[in-house]
């Protein structure tokens, strides 16, 4: 790296806030404990303050902690995570410890972290090591921070992306085979479980919240369709109309970023692997291209593949002017930004996430979040559809603590029907929507429990942009 490119990550901290790195600070909060490490602890008032705005929208997620706090059904579960730390998933610790839990966590997105929520957390006891703008090395601190402690033992690990998970079976193997269930809700970690199962390596029952109906088509697809938009706005202040975008990825992620795109009178192509989605983008009135097609005209690039190497130097080389690159998906291996930190390429910082990249030729092109995820680390995410991927990971947790012997064995699951329909329901009253009763007689003539699940594992619900 050049002398330039070390001040990067000071500037994606707070500006009230000094430089000195938390893991130089000794801080502890109103109780007199330190088992903690964020940027400040005497911003906790600020975060306690977003925290309870997140619940006024979070009400399912309230519902459940009300209904199941008198069991305390994670009684005995020491949970370590590692996730977005934002109000909304602050919300979802918070029930994790109203219900029983003992909680220590980490961040899965270097950039993510609202530090002021860290600290609000801190506060009341639960044990977190993040802050905006951590170094890589800072990040993989914080994690082994989490876990080693002495006399704790992790019993129960949800995770983003797969990072904590991997550094428990690497670094803890015998700690790892102690672990009762994993929770894991990106597309990255769940092709990481996957992995691991088939190699034999996954020693631990883990749930696959990702593919769960109620993560996967409402929180990708809906959550990311509105996100996109106010990432690009807040970091460019872009006029979507007329500008040609391509959209790296139509799973999911990609509809929800193709829709907005749409809407707001952008061209829109989209890039695909697998012809099942490029079909439904041509049905969507979208043209499916090879990026190398279209890479010298497009005015912005967006990659939601969950893949490497999707956007290239050579590629990147042949941008025109101005042109905005940024990733929407979990990792930030989509884009090659290693390859930009070249002595011949010159980088200027000239907002918060914001990087000019300048050719020697003077053409510039924008990178956002050093090609991390745009959305949670340059804007913010709709607390309602948090609510509801939330929810299901609190009900994923309690199900694998609490399953008996043998229902789970060492592999990758989905969540039963019955509570993604479940979580479905708590959160309908949101709309005062009111769900039609079958009779005993039309339960009987399509053979469904009155009760649910109404569809068979194998239904594929298809949810129009």
């Amino acid at each position: 790296q050049t002398g330039r490119e070390t001040t990067f990550a000071a500037s994606y901290t707070d500006s009230s806030d000094d430089e000195t790195s938390p893991r130089d600070k000794i801080q502890v909060n109103s109780k007199g404990t330190n088992d903690f490490c964020v940027k400040n602890i005497k911003h906790a008032e600020f975060g306690r303050r977003e925290i309870e705005i997140a619940e006024q929208d979070m009400s399912a997620l309230i519902s459940l902690r009300k209904r199941a706090q008198g069991e305390k059904p994670l009684a005995g579960a020491k949970i370590v995570g590692c996730t977005h730390i934002t109000a909304q998933t602050a919300v979802l610790i918070e029930t994790l410890v109203a219900l029983g839990a003992q909680c220590r966590w980490t961040a899965c997105n270097i950039y993510s972290t609202q530090n002021e929520v860290a600290a609000a957390l801190s506060e009341i006891g639960v044990a977190v090591f993040a802050w905006k703008g951590e170094s890589e090395d800072d990040f993989w601190w914080c994690i082994n921070k989490c876990i080693n402690m002495e006399g704790w033992q992790p019993n129960m690990i949800i995770d983003d992306g797969g990072d904590l998970t991997h550094w428990v079976y690497k670094k803890y193997p015998n700690g790892f085979k102690k672990i009762r269930g994993i929770v894991e809700e990106s597309v990255t970690g769940v092709h990481r479980l996957y992995q691991l199962s088939k190699a034999g390596k996954l020693c631990v029952p883990a749930m696959n919240v990702n593919d769960s109906v109620t993560k996967q088509k409402f929180d990708n697809l809906y959550c990311c369709r509105e996100s996109i938009l106010d990432g690009l706005k807040r970091t460019t202040d872009v006029m979507f109309g007329g500008k040609q975008v391509v959209v790296c990825g139509y799973g999911e992620v990609g509809k929800g970023c193709t829709a907005a795109l749409k809407a707001m009178g952008s061209i829109v192509y989209v890039t695909e692997i697998d012809p099942i989605c490029s079909l439904q983008a041509c049905m969507d009135g979208f043209r499916v291209v090879k990026l190398n097609e279209v890479i010298r005209q497009v005015d912005i690039i967006i990659t939601c593949t969950g893949n490497k190497n999707v956007v290239t130097r050579d590629q990147l080389d042949r941008m025109k002017n101005g042109s905005i690159v940024c990733n929407m998906g979990h990792s930030n291996t989509e884009i090659d930004v290693a390859s930009l930190r070249t002595p011949e390429l010159t980088w200027e910082r000239v907002r918060s996430q914001v990087d000019h990249v300048i050719w020697p030729d003077g053409k510039r092109v924008i990178l956002l979040a050093e090609g991390r995820l745009l959305n949670l680390s340059c804007s913010t995410v709709p607390t309602f559809v948090l609510s509801i991927t939330a929810t299901t990971q609190a009900l994923a947790l309690i199900e694998l603590y609490n399953a008996p012997e043998g229902r789970y064995k060492q592999d990758v699951y989905l969540l039963p029907k019955k509570m993604d329909e479940y979580v479905a329901s708590l959160h309908l009253p949101t709309f005062d929507a009111h769900l039609t009763e079958l009779s005993d007689e039309q339960a009987k003539y399509l053979g469904l429990n009155k009760n649910g699940p109404f569809k068979p594992n194998y239904y594929r619900y298809t949810f129009p942009c």
